[in-house]
């Protein structure tokens, strides 16, 4: 099913577009090298995460501020994402 076509300044954007990494990412293309494919998970991972405050700093106003909650969430995501990271390479 085609993704739909959003408004730069809707979140959304970005998940329909981490979506789409991630199709790519799991179709195992054999034409494809499987360091390409790692590539669009990557991509997936990281389009994801902007879908909630990429649109915040890029588009100012659109939303309400970020709260301490919010703000806490995302660093401890980040940090999740940095030990899994971390723990890949060790």
């Amino acid at each position: 099913m085609p993704l739909e076509h959003l408004p730069p300044e809707d979140p959304r954007v970005w998940l329909n577009r981490a979506r789409s990494n991630l199709a790519r990412a799991k179709a195992r293309i054999p034409e494809a090298y499987p360091e390409d494919l790692c590539f669009d998970a990557q991509q997936a991972a990281e389009k994801a995460i902007k879908a909630r405050f990429a649109v915040v700093a890029r588009y100012p106003g659109l939303a309400e501020p970020v709260t301490d909650t919010q703000y806490q969430e995302a660093v401890a995501g980040a940090a999740a994402v940095v030990r899994w990271a971390e723990a890949s390479l060790a």
